[in-house]
């Protein structure tokens, strides 16, 4: 039987406090294993310029909240971080969200939750930032910009700020199911 064995950094909160030693952790494991894809969550862009400027010469992707994430008609992705991001050779992908999509609209208006919340919400149940992870890595390979055939470091957090890393094997959103959260290097033991 073979097993591989990991160090997995757990942080007593969840929160942006703990970015620094997410994206340390996470580029150590990228050089250690080879990994050169990269997702980043980032509504501002301030975590995805940290993010751009520390993985330099990987392919990284920086994915934004959709347009009218908060308030209709604006686009919280500030300029100067998107030219940080831009100026260090990542990409920008703002897209609807895997995991909520027109669904949101449903909830809001009606009250009742649909099958991609569900999802969403079952895995919160390993923290905000996993949850996070997941859907950003099925809108990047959804937008073409990473390969779905090997591994991919994904970096979320709660609110803002990282405090997730996980390493795993996409999926377009119409395979969901093949999608593999395959090892985590960080996250918060304590979470909303």
């Amino acid at each position: 039987m073979g097993f591989v064995e990991r160090k997995t950094v757990y942080f007593d909160s969840a929160g942006r406090h703990n970015t620094d030693v997410v994206l340390k952790l996470a580029k150590e494991y990228a050089e250690a294993e080879g990994i050169n894809d990269i997702v980043v969550a980032s509504t501002t862009g301030e975590t995805g310029a940290k993010v751009a400027q520390m993985f330099k010469g990987f392919n990284v992707v920086v994915v934004t909240h959709h347009v009218g994430f908060r308030e209709p008609g604006v686009h919280e992705l500030q300029e100067e971080f998107r030219q940080q991001i831009s100026g260090n050779g990542a990409k920008i992908l703002t897209a609807t969200h895997a995991l909520s999509s027109a669904e949101r609209a449903v909830r809001k208006r009606f009250g009742t939750l649909q099958p991609l919340e569900l999802i969403a919400n079952a895995l919160r149940l390993m923290g905000e930032g996993t949850k996070v992870c997941v859907e950003i890595v099925i809108m990047t390979a959804d937008a073409g910009l990473i390969p779905i055939d090997k591994d991919v470091i994904a970096i979320g957090g709660t609110g803002r700020g990282a405090d997730t890393a996980t390493v795993i094997k996409p999926a377009n959103a119409s395979k969901f199911f093949n999608l593999k959260i395959r090892e985590t290097i960080a996250k918060p033991r304590d979470f909303r």
